[in-house]
């Protein structure tokens, strides 16, 4: 069992349960690294916009007043999320495109011969954007390796990948697939000294790590609010002045300010209400936290990361005493996430047993290709993944590691 933490700044789990109605299926969800539950604050926020006059920004009436609101305050809530400015938050329909469309902008202001750091501990999305940008761009890509036996990915090595004609270092804050934790700070440092900007995929850390873009050393920092309890929604976080210097794909009449111009089509309005409502449900997790909504995000979250941590101790260490599980790496720091495999058993198979008995587990390579290729397990289906949520209970814990203890190829 778990040791559970003391009441300063403890996450009382019983009522943060009852803030999500869809945990009312009687599944254990598991799968936080593909999405999260929604709460009720943030059904009812995209809800009740959806019930009133909302029109495109720019006019003189008030259904375009509130839709600008929406636009500012989400905006304002995911800076207070990563620690960023609000004008520098460029929102989209998902980390994807939006790293799409900074790649095709930062691709403009490449030469031939320049060369761009990828890891392979990254999601696809960190990793083939960047790719076909060099690709059309006649820029070399180098990449930093994992660590196949314990699934870090060394800071080390940046010292011999980077050069004075390293224009971008593209890393994870936290990989979905196994949870590690790099040393991005330490990463960011190595780039900035030979003058490369830094692109840091925090979609898996935002539901777990307390995110400060100034200490990460990150130029751009990505996040989805679908993993952190908000709708599908994405989000770039930049200086502004770092924004200014980059030309992205718009139409004519678009405006061209900062960062509106990264900003294509008509918004979800609504949705931009579940993004600001999903801020606020991650800075109230902590009954105890005071302050601003900063403040009170750094106590939550420092509350979630001693209930996530001490329940995701328990699975980890009670999974790796199985014979008949493999878990992959063994990160020093790392989410309460984890990727495995069954001997015997296809991670397909895996999946279907763990649905049977109610839990929520994914299977397959989980867009993380370079990785699980570098892992050797993409021919034979992948792994099963495990990831836990501030929702999750000691009471799941033991109902996964139990479905766990009697898997055996049928």
């Amino acid at each position: 069992m778990p040791r559970m933490s003391s009441a300063a700044g403890r996450l009382d789990v019983a009522r943060v349960r009852g803030l999500f109605p869809a945990l009312s299926d009687g599944y254990v969800h598991a799968d936080g690294p593909a999405g999260s539950l929604v709460p009720e604050n943030v059904a009812h926020a995209v809800g009740s916009v959806m019930r009133m006059p909302i029109a495109p920004r720019g006019g003189v009436f008030p259904a375009s007043g509130r839709a600008e609101a929406l636009v500012t305050g989400a905006r304002a809530a995911v800076a207070d999320l990563v620690g960023g400015r609000p004008g520098g938050v460029v929102l989209g329909p998902n980390m994807t495109s939006l790293t799409y469309a900074v790649a095709r902008a930062l691709a403009r202001t490449w030469r031939p011969g320049d060369e761009i750091v990828l890891s392979r501990l990254d999601h696809d999305a960190n990793v083939r954007p960047w790719v076909q940008a060099a690709a059309a761009t006649g820029v070399q890509v180098r990449w930093a390796e994992v660590d196949i036996e314990t699934g870090e990915l060394p800071a080390w090595q940046y010292a011999e990948l980077l050069t004075r004609r390293t224009r971008l270092v593209a890393v994870t804050a936290a990989s979905s697939a196994l949870g590690t934790r790099p040393d991005v700070a330490g990463i960011a440092a190595q780039a900035h000294a030979v003058g490369a900007l830094v692109y840091v995929d925090a979609v898996h850390a935002a539901p777990h790590v307390f995110l400060d873009q100034a200490s990460l050393g990150a130029d751009f920092v990505a996040v989805s609010a679908h993993k952190w309890c908000g709708p599908h929604v994405g989000a770039v976080v930049a200086d502004p002045d770092v924004l200014e210097y980059l030309r992205p794909d718009k139409l004519l009449p678009a405006p061209n300010r900062v960062p509106d111009r990264f900003e294509t089509g008509s918004p979800p309005y609504e949705l931009y209400a579940g993004v600001s409502a999903a801020v606020d449900h991650l800075a109230g997790l902590c009954a105890e936290a005071a302050g601003s909504r900063r403040d009170r995000l750094r106590a939550s979250m420092a509350a979630v990361a001693r209930h996530e941590g001490g329940l995701f101790d328990w699975l980890d260490q009670a999974l790796r005493a199985m014979r008949h599980v493999q878990v992959l790496g063994e990160p020093e720091r790392c989410t309460p996430t984890l990727s495995f495999t069954v001997a015997g058993m296809r991670p397909r198979q895996v999946a279907a047993e763990l649905a049977r008995d109610g839990i929520c587990a994914w299977d397959g390579d989980f867009y993380a290709r370079e990785l699980f290729d570098a892992l050797g397990v993409n021919d034979d289906g992948g792994a099963v993944r495990l990831g836990l949520m501030h929702y999750n209970t000691a009471d799941e814990v033991g109902r996964i590691v139990d479905a766990v203890a009697g898997l055996r190829p049928r």
